[in-house]
Parts: C-alpha cells; structure tokens; sequence
C-alpha cells in the first residue's frame, strides 16, 4: 500500500502589501509643524502638554496641532478619520507626526 498524498498550503497566505521605501527623518523640528494623532485615551490630557513643552524648549517655533483636527484614529468613525488623514495632514501643513500621545 502506498502513503497517502495530501496537497499542502501555506496558513499565512501571500502577502499583500509593497514595501515603500521612507522619506528621511527631519533633522530639525524648530519652524516645523507636528500633527498629533490620538484617540484621547490613557492620560492623554496629561502628557501632550509635557511632550509640547519639552519640544517647545528644544526647537524653536514648533507648532502643534491637536488631535482633535485629524478626528478619532481607533473608535467608531476610525475608517473615516484614516482615509481623510492625507488630506488633513496636507491642509494643516504638517511636516511630522506624533502618534498615541497618552496611549
């Protein structure tokens, strides 16, 4: 009698995404506006006052905008929030992001 034969399958399955390559790192936050994405969870109100000060002292003529301008990143309308984030970001001028203050 012969072994049975069984047609194998790879459980991840083939990937979907590309890779991209990243832009490079800005080597100066002074004059540079950052976008602060955020659900508003975990001490949220506490440290992005801190991380804003603390970047304010090092890099003058940063500018901050709230979380709130970019919507809810991970709650009920998340798929919104994320598919308008480029344009939002672009319409802020935002050069950097911070993401999960708080989390």
């Amino acid at each position: 009698m012969s072994e049975p034969v069984y047609k194998v399958v790879w459980p991840l399955g083939k990937s979907t995404y590309q890779i991209v390559s990243m832009k490079p790192r800005i080597a100066d936050l002074a004059g540079k506006t950052i976008g602060e994405l955020s659900h508003g969870g975990f001490r949220d109100q506490e440290i992005r006052p801190i991380v804003e000060e603390v970047l304010a002292k090092q890099f003058p003529g940063i500018k901050f905008i709230d979380h709130t301008a970019f919507g809810n990143i991970h709650g009920r309308n998340e798929t919104e929030a994320i598919a308008a984030l480029p344009e939002n970001l672009h319409r802020h001028g935002v050069d950097a992001v911070i993401s999960g203050i708080g989390s």
